[in-house]
């Protein structure tokens, strides 16, 4: 039994870090769940090792005074020309479509664009290509240094955004009164946690998600919907699709003609989908165990009870899919027989290049995280959001800013965007244990990471694998996605796909300017780096649905009649799209 002073040491020591998690809670707060610890520390390294770099520096100046000098000489043609100079400085990158409005060719605007654009290219040579410094603090300041650029373009303000200027003449101002009618509005629906402008318009249950079918499972994390089938028989091997809990699963079953789920039911499949919970803080205990037991091997159970003795193809979207792969590779270990094949969307095992959102994760980050979490008991849609929104900051934040509250347009919203802001949340715990285990440790792909209290190997999987990565993927980028070629030892099928992580899954047949590349790789077969592999896999226009539903058909048995909704003699609890995909 511990003395009296050995108690008051352990007391002391828990109110310490209690004080310290309510500290760094706060701080979380204030700085919008950013570690100003990890910013700093960035900033330090990159401060040092440029002031300790002479060459380098040298080189910045050159830059800085070779950009002056050609600014110079801009400004004195634009004089000359009256405003209309026969050549630029700097040509804007393809991919920038910031000054691509020939309003900007006019004086002065034009040499706003291209002191810009300089400013740009400048800072863009500062955060590369300086020796010693640490990886991540290069990428996190070249991040953040984009941030900054981004905020100051001279297209985010009225009186220096020519398109602006004109619109705002032509329409009397009216414009403005629109955008700020839009900025009330949004304003309005963020402090009352409504849903976006334009959402009423894609109603879950009515609009999307919309394929018939019953729930026939559900339990404190998940409903399991088994849809109904169109076809007179189907394949006897079903297909279980895992979406990963940080979405809402209905990404897989949008509006009718770009469903996926409509799809695979449509080509003699009958189709499972996992629904997961939206938690609140009463979840926050829930770990990775909890939604591998009561996600996946619930879902597979449940399945197994329906269809007895039939092999599932099991599909994963996204950490859905690491989550398979670490399911699939205990279930390798124990000798359980009941997959078929695993098919992964845009997912990693391996997260030692995570992509951009790796700029988020340190050890200082995840603490900070971890402090503010065990104060709400969950990590929560809005700071998902924000996360996401700094990826891609013009084209999510910038760009909308200036169309709808500048030049008073509301975009249209469709059914992929009104799904991407009805955002979940996540159990501080799990939250927390797949940061630590996946991004930080990367314990997946060392085989260290424990099911049941032993570690898993992907490498016993042996089932033939589809993967799927996508071509503009900014949060599992597709030269990440493709290591699985370095840890499944199967038979393993890769396609990259036109689009981002979202839009390239939903890419249906008929949808205009889709293409993808496909290779199967045969066990034993040497390997391919990404670039050799994309340079020997000729491109297919069109939809790689087809090619997928080809694939599960070629591993599957001989059609047969279709199992009843929910199993004989059983009722289903309700009609899809269940009640867990509602909650907010």
């Amino acid at each position: 039994m511990p003395s009296a002073s050995q108690r008051r040491t352990v007391d002391h020591r828990a109110a310490a870090r209690a004080t310290d998690q309510y500290f760094h809670a706060s701080q979380a707060r204030a700085f919008a769940s950013l570690s100003p610890a990890s910013l700093s520390l960035a900033w330090l390294d990159w401060a040092l090792h440029l002031a300790a770099s002479p060459g380098k520096q040298t080189e910045l100046l050159r830059l800085a005074a070779r950009h002056q000098h050609d600014l110079a000489h801009y400004l004195y043609d634009c004089l000359r020309a009256c405003g209309d100079p026969s050549r630029v400085c700097v040509t804007p990158p393809e991919t920038d479509p910031r000054f691509k409005d020939p309003a900007w060719c006019r004086w002065p605007y034009n040499l706003l664009s291209q002191g810009f654009l300089l400013t740009q290219a400048w800072w863009e040579e500062a955060t590369s290509d300086l020796h010693g410094i640490e990886p991540h603090h290069m990428r996190q300041i070249a991040f953040w240094a984009r941030q900054w650029l981004d905020m100051m373009s001279p297209g985010n303000q009225l009186w220096t955004n020519p398109v602006a200027i004109d619109r705002t003449v032509a329409e009397g101002g009216m414009n403005l009164l629109r955008g700020g009618s839009h900025l009330l509005e949004d304003g309005i629906r963020h402090q009352a946690e409504m849903p976006v402008a334009g959402a009423d318009k894609f109603r879950v249950g009515r609009e999307v998600a919309v394929t018939p079918g019953k729930v026939i499972l559900r339990n404190e994390l998940i409903e399991l919907i088994q849809y109904a089938p169109t076809t007179a028989t189907v394949r006897p091997e079903p297909i279980l699709l895992v979406p990963a809990w940080i979405m809402k699963y209905y990404i897989l079953d949008l509006s009718p003609h770009n469903s996926l789920v409509r799809f695979l039911r449509d080509q003699g499949h009958t189709v499972y989908c996992i629904s997961w919970k939206n938690p609140t803080d009463r979840d926050a205990d829930r770990g990775m165990d909890d939604y591998l037991r009561d996600g996946f091997f619930a879902a597979l159970d449940a399945i197994g009870r329906i269809q007895p003795e039939r092999r599932v193809h099991a599909t994963g979207y996204c950490l859905g899919g690491t989550l398979l792969s670490i399911a699939a590779a205990a279930m390798a270990r124990d000798g359980d027989d009941r997959l078929a094949s695993v098919s992964l969307f845009t997912a990693q095992v391996d997260f030692s290049e995570p992509g951009e959102i790796g700029l988020f994760i340190d050890e200082a980050q995840v603490h900070m995280l971890e402090a503010q979490m065990g104060r709400s008991g969950c990590f929560s849609a809005d700071q998902m959001a924000g996360a996401f929104q700094m990826l891609r900051s013009y084209d999510l934040l910038w760009s909308r800013a200036i169309h709808e509250y500048l030049l008073g347009d509301r975009r249209p919203l469709n059914d992929l965007m009104a799904w991407n802001a009805d955002a979940t949340r996540m159990p501080a715990r799990m939250h927390s244990q797949y940061l630590r285990r996946l991004y930080l440790n990367n314990d997946l792909s060392a085989g260290r990471y424990p099911v049941g209290g032993r570690p898993v190997s992907i490498g016993d999987i042996r089932l033939p694998v589809f993967a799927v990565g996508t071509v503009t993927d900014h949060v599992a980028p597709w030269r990440s996605v493709y290591k699985l070629h370095q840890f499944f030892p199967g038979q393993l099928s890769f396609v990259l796909t036109s689009g981002g992580h979202n839009a390239g899954i939903v890419s249906e047949p008929g949808h205009r300017g889709r293409q993808y590349r496909f290779r199967t790789r045969q066990p034993g077969a040497p390997f391919l780096s990404p670039d050799d592999w994309m340079a020997a896999t000729p491109v297919s226009e069109g939809s790689w649905w087809p090619a997928w539903s080809r694939w599960l058909t070629d591993r599957s048995g001989p059609a047969e009649a279709p199992p009843a909704l929910g199993g004989s003699g059983r009722t289903p609890l309700e009609d899809a799209p269940g009640r867990y995909v509602l909650e907010t």
